[in-house]
C-alpha cells in the first residue's frame, strides 16, 4: 500500500505511483497530477483546495491512500463548517477532535462523540406519515385506494395515519453517517469500535438506500439534543463518496473543498452580521444579469437587499492566497460587473488572509469603488466573527 501525505496548496511532491492510479488522480481533479518528465514511474502531485482522505484501489495492484491536510487547524475547520450550517447554535468548542491531526480521524471521532451524546437518553421519537392495509380503522380511510383495490368490499381497509416511531429523519441521518464512516479507510480502530456501538443503537432505524436523498430535518425544541450531531452527520454524507472509474478502479474518498467552505462561512456570517441593519440577503443570487436582455447571468455570493427590494451591497468570497503583486485582477473585473448590473457604487471582495492589505480601487469614469478585504482564518472564532461584523458595518455605511 502506498501512503501519500500532502498539504493544501503546498509545492508539488514526487511520488511513485502506478500509471493507472496517477491517471485516475489526474482525471478526478482532486489533486494536480502529472507524470515526472525525468523519472519513469514517478508522478508529481500537488494539492489544491480539496482536503481530506482518498483511497484508490487498482485491480491487481496495491491501494494508494492519499491524505490532504488543510492549512487551517482542524478545530477551526470544524467551526467554519458548523457555523455555515447552523449559525445560531454552533460555537467554538462544540466538538472534540481528541488531538487528531488528520481530517478523517478527527471527523470520525467528533461524529461518534456527538452521536453518543444525542442518543444517551435514548432514540428520539416522532411522527411520520404511514399507510397500511388493516382490519381496524386507524387515522383516515384512503377512499380512492379502497375502491381501486377492494372493489367496494368493506374489509380490509386502506388507511393512512401518523405513526409515532424512532424511524424518523434525524435518526436515519445519524445511521447513514455512521455507516458511511465505517466504510471509509483510515478511521482509527478505537473510533471504529465505538461507531459500531452507535450503529447497534440505531439498528431499528431504516437505512438510506444507495442514491437515496438525505431526509430533511428542522431544528426545534424536541430535537435539541441532536443539534450538534446532525450538522456533522450531514457533512459526512456530503463529503464522502465512492466512485467506480474505468478499468475497474475504485476511489473511496472523504473530501471538502476549502473554496466552498470559505465561501459558505463568509456568506452566512455576513448575512447574520447584516441582519440587525434591516433588509435581507440572498446567497448565490441567480437573478442578476449583466445585459438588458437577461442572457448573461451572474451569481454573486451575497447580495444584500433593503426592505423595498433595492440592492444595498454585494460581496464575493475568494479563498485565494495573496501574491506578491496582490490579488488577481480578474476578481476586480468580476466585482465591477456585479456593481454595474446592481447599480451599486461599492463592491466587496473577501479573501482568506494573504499578503495584501485592505485596498479600495476607484474605477475610472464610473466612481465605483472595489474593496478588497482579508479575513485571518487563524484567529479564534470569536475574533473572526467580530472581524466579519466590522466588515458588515463598513458595507452598510459606505
Amino acid at each position: 500500500m502506498t501512503e501519500v501525505h500532502l498539504v493544501e496548496h503546498a509545492p508539488a511532491k514526487a511520488v511513485p505511483l502506478p500509471d493507472a492510479a496517477g491517471r485516475a488522480l489526474a482525471a478526478s481533479k482532486i489533486v494536480d497530477a502529472v507524470p515526472d518528465p525525468y523519472e519513469p514511474g514517478l508522478w508529481r502531485l500537488r494539492a489544491g483546495s480539496k482536503v481530506g482522505a482518498v483511497a484508490l484501489d487498482v485491480p491487481g495492484g496495491e491501494t494508494t491512500r492519499l491524505r490532504i491536510t488543510p492549512k487551517v487547524p482542524i478545530e477551526r475547520l470544524f467551526f467554519l463548517l458548523g457555523y455555515s450550517l447552523y449559525p445560531h447554535g454552533w460555537r467554538e468548542g462544540a466538538v472534540d477532535v481528541a488531538r487528531h491531526d488528520e481530517l478523517l480521524p478527527a471527523f470520525a471521532h467528533a461524529v461518534e462523540r456527538q452521536t453518543d451524546r444525542a442518543l444517551r437518553q435514548g432514540l428520539l421519537q416522532g411522527y411520520r406519515p404511514a399507510e397500511a392495509t388493516a382490519f381496524v380503522v386507524r387515522g383516515r380511510i384512503r377512499e380512492a385506494e379502497q375502491i381501486r383495490r377492494r372493489f367496494g368490499s368493506p374489509m380490509p381497509v386502506e388507511v393512512a395515519y401518523d405513526e409515532f416511531t424512532t424511524d424518523i429523519a434525524e435518526n436515519r441521518i445519524l445511521r447513514a453517517a455512521v455507516e458511511r464512516l465505517l466504510r471509509l479507510p483510515d478511521v482509527p480502530r478505537v473510533v471504529r469500535t465505538r461507531l459500531m456501538h452507535q450503529r447497534a443503537r440505531l439498528a431499528d432505524v431504516t437505512p438510506l438506500g444507495r442514491g437515496q436523498a438525505v431526509p430533511s430535518w428542522q431544528p426545534n425544541r424536541l430535537n435539541a439534543r441532536y443539534h450538534n450531531a446532525l450538522p456533522l452527520a450531514g457533512l459526512v454524507l456530503d463529503g464522502a463518496s465512492v466512485e467506480h472509474l474505468p478499468g475497474g478502479l475504485q476511489m473511496n474518498g472523504f473530501l471538502f473543498d476549502m473554496n466552498r467552505v470559505f465561501e459558505d462561512f463568509v456568506c452566512v456570517a455576513l448575512r447574520e452580521a447584516l441582519t440587525p441593519y434591516g433588509g435581507h440577503g440572498t446567497l448565490q443570487d441567480g437573478n442578476v444579469h449583466l445585459d438588458e436582455g437577461g442572457a448573461i447571468r451572474m451569481r454573486p455570493d451575497l447580495v444584500w437587499y433593503g426592505e423595498s427590494g433595492v440592492p444595498l451591497a454585494v460581496a464575493d468570497a475568494k479563498y485565494k492566497a495573496g501574491r506578491p503583486q496582490g490579488y488577481p485582477d480578474a476578481d476586480l473585473y468580476q466585482m465591477l460587473a456585479y456593481c454595474t448590473s446592481l447599480g451599486l457604487n461599492n463592491g466587496h471582495l473577501v479573501y482568506a488572509k494573504g499578503n495584501a492589505p485592505h485596498a479600495g480601487h476607484v474605477v475610472r469614469r464610473s466612481g465605483i469603488v472595489l474593496h478588497q478585504h482579508a479575513l485571518d482564518l487563524g484567529q479564534a472564532p470569536a475574533v473572526l466573527l467580530r472581524a466579519v461584523s466590522a466588515l458588515a458595518e463598513r458595507m452598510v455605511r459606505l
